[in-house]
C-alpha cells in the first residue's frame, strides 16, 4: 500500500494527514449538504455490516484479544445504532424582541485516538458522528491493531470515493505511535481531541491546552441484593461480562452479592457458563494473570477462558465463558483491577450499604459504568446517586446500557473524565447563536 497515496486516507507523517484532512473538510463544508452527509453515512453503515466478520476475523489475529462472534455483533451495533446527522436538532427562540436560532457546527479537524480493545468499531461510531457533525478526523490508532485499522481507513476511503465524496474525509497516520499522537494533539490546525483509552493518553489530551473529548478506564461493579431475581441476575451477568471475553470497558468486573444469597447465585451462574474456581485454583490464577501478584499481566488481556484455564491445569469447555473466583477482600486485586479477562471475582457482604459502598470504591471515581440486581427501588435510586455513573443499569447486563438489546443510542467512546459520556455527534460540534433583532415574530 502506498501510505501517502492521496485518495487512500493513509498517510506517512502527522503533517500529511492534518493537510489533507483540512482540504478535505473544506470540500465538505462548502460543496456537500447534510443530505450529501447523511448519504455517506448511510454507506458507511452498508460498508460495516459488510465487512463485519473479515473486521472481527483480522482484529482477533493482530491483536489476540476477543473473540469473532461477540466482535461481529459490536459492529452491528455500531452501524445500527450510532447517531447520525438526525440528532443534531437545531433550537429557535421567538419572542417580543425578535428570533434567535441556535445550531450546531463543526469544530474542523478532529485528532482521534483509539485503543486497540473496541480498535474498529471505535474508528466506525467516530466516523460517524464526527462526519455527521461536519467534521473530519485524523486517527493515530493503538498499534496493537495498525493493520486492522488501515485496511478499514483505505475502504472507508474508497466508499466515500465511489458516492462521490471528497477524498480524506477519514485518515490515518500509517505507522502509529506514542510521539505521533503527541505530535497529533499538539498541531496548531487540531481543533478537537478525542481519546478513547487509558489514563495516560486521557491525561495527555487533557494538558494539552487544546478541547478534548476523553473516554477513559472504566471498573464497573454490579451489586446484588437479596430481593433480586437471582436467575435473571445470573444469566444477565455472564452474558455481560463475557462480552468479547470482558475488553469492552463496560463489561462487568466484579460482583458485590449479599452473603444469604450468593450461593445460590454462584449455582445459577454455573449453568449458564461460569466455572468456579477452587481457592488453590484462584492463588494458580494470581500467578499467572497478574505481575507479582499486584497489576495486570497483559498477555492474558481478551484471551478466552479455556485457555487461561488450560494455563493452569485447569480443563473446561470452550463453552464456558466466565472462570468465576471467590475472594474475600475488596481489596483483592482481582477487584482492584480492571482485568479484562474472562474472570470475574465474587465478594460476600453483610448487607447492602457495605456493598454500594465497595462499589464505589471498587470504582475508583472514573464514574464510567456500574449495575445492580434488586426489586428494592430505593435502593436501586440510592445507588445510582452513589456511583454517578455515566451508564448505570438496574436489573440487566450492562451492555444493555449500550443500547444492545436495550433502548438507546450507542458509541464506543464514553467521555466520563469530561462529562460527555455516551458521545454523539453532538459531543462533537460546537453551538452556534444567530439572532435577529425585533423581527420575525409573526404574532
Amino acid at each position: 500500500m502506498n501510505v501517502t497515496n492521496e485518495y487512500n486516507g493513509i498517510f506517512s507523517s502527522v503533517d500529511l494527514a492534518i493537510k489533507a484532512s483540512m482540504k478535505a473538510n473544506e470540500l465538505l463544508l462548502n460543496a456537500y449538504s447534510i443530505n450529501d452527509r447523511n448519504k455517506l453515512i448511510k454507506m458507511i453503515r452498508k460498508l460495516t455490516k459488510k465487512l463485519a466478520m473479515q473486521l472481527a476475523q483480522m482484529t482477533v489475529e493482530e491483536t489476540g484479544m476477543g473473540n469473532v462472534t461477540d466482535k461481529i455483533k459490536k459492529h452491528y451495533l455500531v452501524a445500527n445504532k450510532t447517531p447520525g446527522c438526525e440528532i443534531l436538532k437545531p433550537l429557535c427562540f421567538s419572542g417580543d424582541c425578535g428570533l434567535t436560532l441556535i445550531e450546531r457546527a463543526p469544530f474542523g479537524v478532529i485528532a482521534a485516538i483509539t485503543p486497540s480493545t473496541n480498535a474498529t468499531e471505535t474508528i466506525l461510531c467516530n466516523s460517524i458522528g464526527m462526519l455527521a457533525g461536519g467534521n473530519t478526523v485524523v486517527f493515530n490508532v493503538h498499534p496493537a491493531a495498525k493493520k486492522v485499522s488501515l485496511f478499514l481507513i483505505n475502504m472507508l476511503n474508497k466508499v466515500i470515493l465511489d458516492l462521490g465524496g471528497p477524498p480524506n474525509l477519514i485518515v490515518m497516520i500509517d505507522d502509529p505511535n506514542i510521539i505521533s499522537a503527541n505530535e497529533l494533539m499538539l498541531h496548531r490546525d487540531v481543533a478537537l481531541i478525542v481519546v478513547t483509552g487509558g489514563p495516560a493518553v486521557v491525561k495527555a489530551a487533557m494538558s494539552s491546552g487544546k478541547r478534548a473529548i476523553c473516554g477513559g478506564p472504566g471498573n464497573p461493579p454490579v451489586v446484588v441484593d437479596q430481593s433480586a431475581n437471582l436467575k435473571l441476575a445470573a444469566s444477565s451477568i455472564i452474558s455481560g461480562s463475557s462480552l468479547d471475553n470482558n475488553i469492552v470497558c463496560i463489561a462487568e468486573k466484579e460482583i458485590f452479592c449479599m452473603s444469604n444469597v450468593a450461593d445460590t447465585l454462584k449455582e445459577y451462574m454455573k449453568h449458564v457458563g461460569a466455572v468456579e474456581l477452587t481457592k488453590y485454583e484462584i492463588r494458580k490464577l494470581e500467578k499467572l494473570i497478574l505481575n507479582n501478584n499486584i497489576s495486570v499481566n497483559k498477555n492474558w488481556i481478551g484471551k478466552d477462558a479455556y485457555l487461561i484455564a488450560k494455563a493452569i491445569g485447569k480443563s473446561i469447555s470452550v463453552k464456558n465463558k466466565i472462570l468465576l473466583c471467590e475472594v474475600d477482600s475488596e481489596k483483592h486485586p482481582f477487584i482492584i483491577n480492571e482485568m479484562l479477562m474472562p474472570v470475574l471475582p465474587l465478594l460476600r457482604v453483610s448487607n447492602i450499604d457495605d456493598a454500594m459502598n465497595i462499589a464505589v470504591m471498587s470504582e475508583h471515581g472514573y464514574k464510567h459504568t456500574a449495575s445492580i440486581y434488586s426489586q428494592d427501588i430505593s435502593i436501586l435510586h440510592k445507588m445510582s446517586c452513589m456511583l454517578d455513573c455515566s451508564i448505570f443499569v438496574k436489573n440487566g447486563s450492562n451492555y444493555n446500557g449500550l443500547g444492545m438489546n436495550g433502548e438507546g443510542y450507542t458509541s464506543f467512546t464514553i467521555a466520563s473524565p469530561t462529562g460527555e459520556g455516551i458521545t454523539t455527534a453532538l459531543s462533537f460540534t460546537r453551538e452556534r447563536r444567530c439572532v435577529l433583532k425585533d423581527y420575525f415574530r409573526v404574532v
